[in-house]
């Protein structure tokens, strides 16, 4: 039997996607036996992103610096922005390495079976961006799922007044598919692929 400190290690391993409680056991044997080259450097690298995580004032994502690598990097293309529903869903797409641009992370999508409205996602703060102007086009890449075209579409709309091209990934994504769960060479298509909305 495993002492209160390895359960409650188990149960909080466990919680983590893709985890259930049988493959976190495995998880912690693993550390435990691999202690000195697999479990203290987890416990630095969560005690070093513990104290540093911050969320981006300007697009939205997890970094450990505000603004965030990508807003700072001055190889990106100010007139390009992807907009996106998560976090996950800009590292899936910025993975492909091919969108030369910079990122808006709504943080959700609009959801009536969930009472997520417009105000609770960061689409006022995407329309002052790009009402502040240096911006061509805007790409909406949000999942292919109801919820996700429902809120390209809202986003289309609240944009339609500014003089930017709009444009969304290509439909070769999976229908009720996620980003974050799809490969670099599909995600890479889509986005060669991106039309005009409207």
């Amino acid at each position: 039997m495993a002492s209160p400190e390895i359960d409650a290690l188990t149960q909080a391993l466990s919680r983590l996607p893709g985890l259930g409680p049988r493959s976190a056991r495995r998880a912690v044997l693993h550390l435990i036996k691999k202690r000195e080259v697999a479990l203290a450097p987890l416990l630095r690298a969560l005690e070093a992103v513990n104290d540093k995580l911050v969320t981006c004032a300007i697009c939205g994502n997890v970094d450990t610096t505000n603004p965030c690598a990508i807003c700072t990097d001055s190889r990106r293309d100010i007139r390009m922005l992807c907009v996106v529903e998560e976090v996950a869903d800009l590292w899936a797409l910025d993975r492909t390495r091919l969108f030369p641009g910079r990122f808006h992370v709504l943080g959700g999508r609009l959801s009536a079976l969930e009472g997520i409205r417009p105000e609770d996602l960061g689409i006022d703060r995407l329309v002052g961006r790009i009402e502040a102007g240096g911006i061509d086009e805007v790409v909406l890449a949000m999942n292919a799922t109801l919820e996700g075209q429902t809120t390209a579409h809202y986003v289309a709309e609240r944009i339609e007044r500014f003089p930017v091209r709009v444009t969304q990934l290509a439909h070769g994504l999976p229908v009720g598919g996620e980003l974050d769960y799809l490969d670099e060479g599909t995600l890479a298509q889509a986005l060669r692929a991106r039309r005009p909305v409207g």
